[in-house]
């Protein structure tokens, strides 16, 4: 039966410097950070599957690699919500845990909508992310008559209005969230696109990355040429 411990060592043997490289450069703390690849930590994931209790111990050491994995293997509708805000705490100065792991479990939970509306509104950059990243997860899965319709246009209004003076990574996923929008509820997409022509390009910090910023308005287009619009996700795990 795998341990924490086992685990650990098998993530620090499949562990990259080019990789720890690369994710520091993503702003990943180098320190807490083995540098284990995405398809390394999938083939570990497949093996621990469904063992809820390992998953939260993972999460709870601190280091990168275990915590992405983490998010791989629990099932957030097992969490409570105190134990997603406490993931959620957790993940600062690691956006790849905060924009990806976090909201991975939260769309899963019954408490997912309310937890991300409160993040939303965090002071917090990291918190206010993983409410974003959050939220575009849920329009992305949830049929729209299962959506909150004018909840959802208030916020695109709120991003709008706030997009430009937000934080760096909150920009980002304002955006992302306003993409997520036009590309899979129907009902708001004429207001999302809507939304995209008024934020225009949003500047934002990638940091030492060739990473760009997606231009909102061509990516909705793109998924509406691809016949894909309104097309519901499973899952938002990558």
């Amino acid at each position: 039966m795998p341990t924490t411990q086992s685990i650990l060592d098998t993530l620090k043997s499949k562990g990259n410097e080019k990789t720890r490289i690369i994710y520091a450069k993503h702003g990943l703390p180098a320190d807490r950070t083995f540098g284990v690849s995405i398809a390394d930590l999938k083939v570990i994931a497949k093996a621990i599957k469904r063992q809820q209790a390992l998953a939260l111990d993972l999460y709870a050491t601190g280091n990168v690699d275990a915590m992405y994995l983490a998010g791989m293997v629990a099932d957030g509708a097992q969490m409570t919500p105190e134990q997603i805000q406490s993931w959620a705490a957790g993940a600062e100065g690691m956006q790849m845990i905060s924009e990806y792991t976090v909201p991975w479990v939260t769309t899963e939970n019954p408490e997912g909508r309310s937890l991300a509306m409160e993040w939303i509104k965090s002071p917090k950059e990291h918190i206010a992310v993983s409410g974003w990243c959050t939220y575009a997860g849920l329009v992305s899965m949830l049929p729209d008559d299962a959506l909150d319709l004018a909840e959802i246009e208030g916020l695109l209004n709120l991003i709008v209005n706030n997009i430009h003076a937000a934080r760096n990574r909150v920009r980002h996923t304002m955006n992302g969230f306003v993409i997520a929008v036009g590309s899979y509820v129907k009902p708001l997409n004429a207001k999302a696109k809507a939304a995209a022509l008024k934020i225009g390009q949003v500047k934002v910090d990638m940091g030492d990355t060739a990473c760009k910023v997606p231009l909102a308005t061509a990516s909705i287009e793109k998924i509406e040429g691809m016949g894909r619009a309104g097309q519901k996700k499973k899952t938002i795990r990558c």
